[in-house]
């Protein structure tokens, strides 16, 4: 919904698309192309991805007509080796975790957009090294974009919570901030952490963070946090900008 609502979480992108550079192009990385397998958007013309049910017929008519870029695909194939990552040329397209975000980043829809899929088999440690490897894209004018949500437990939704969270999601959401303003790396043991079981009962939405982490470690960067906040009782919309220092 947050695709074509306006509240402080979107504003806030709007806002975040003014304070960096404009990008030649995006890589993506989604909670929401999670298979058991490394692989990357490598069409010209990625289509759409409509992967819910049950809201209003606004969001299903909504079309993100960003152009793909089979360079990108085949350079994070180059940079991720000796990973296997699989070109998908027809397959998948840019599912709501992408769009919905880059709807409000860049609402024209005119820079190309890549995305890469979370391989469901692989540990933490295992992401935030592949997100070290992709280290180099922040030299070349590659934004990447991980989206997901640090505490995401939709059994737990509390629809009259506003946007407020409960003592287990706070304390993992703050816990997360600490470890990504002081050692990204420390991240990869975040499993062991007594509320991971609520916050992510399962850990596609808390993955593509892993990514970020991995990029900012490798890159030096400045870490920032915005949109610090639970809502709904049960979900993190806190973010996070990783800006590079040095390579």
């Amino acid at each position: 919904m947050n695709t074509i609502e306006n509240n402080v979480f979107t504003e806030a992108w709007q806002s975040l698309a003014q304070q960096i550079p404009l990008p030649k192009a995006i890589l993506a990385i989604s909670a929401h192309w999670y298979v058991r397998a490394t692989a990357v958007t490598a069409m010209d013309h990625p289509r759409t991805i409509h992967d819910f049910s049950g809201f209003p017929d606004e969001l299903f008519a909504f079309q993100y007509n960003a152009p793909g870029s089979p360079q990108l695909a085949s350079r994070v194939q180059e940079l991720l080796a000796p990973t296997h990552v699989i070109a998908d040329e027809d397959e998948w397209g840019l599912d709501h975790g992408t769009w919905s975000v880059l709807a409000h980043l860049y609402p024209d829809a005119n820079i190309p957009v890549v995305q890469l899929s979370i391989d469901a088999t692989l540990p933490i440690s295992e992401h935030i090294s592949l997100g070290r490897k992709l280290a180099p894209l922040a030299n070349e004018g590659v934004l990447v974009l991980g989206s997901g949500n640090v505490v995401h437990n939709l059994s737990r939704i509390k629809w009259d919570a506003g946007d407020t969270g409960t003592d287990w999601a706070n304390r993992f959401d703050i816990d997360v901030a600490k470890i990504m303003a002081s050692e990204p790396l420390q991240l990869a043991g975040i499993s062991t952490h007594a509320d991971w079981p609520l916050s992510a009962p399962t850990p596609e939405h808390f993955l593509p963070l892993a990514y970020i982490a991995g990029m900012a470690s490798e890159t030096q960067a400045d870490i920032t946090r915005f949109n610090y906040s639970r809502t709904m009782g049960s979900l993190s919309m806190t973010s996070y900008v990783a800006q590079p220092v040095t390579l």
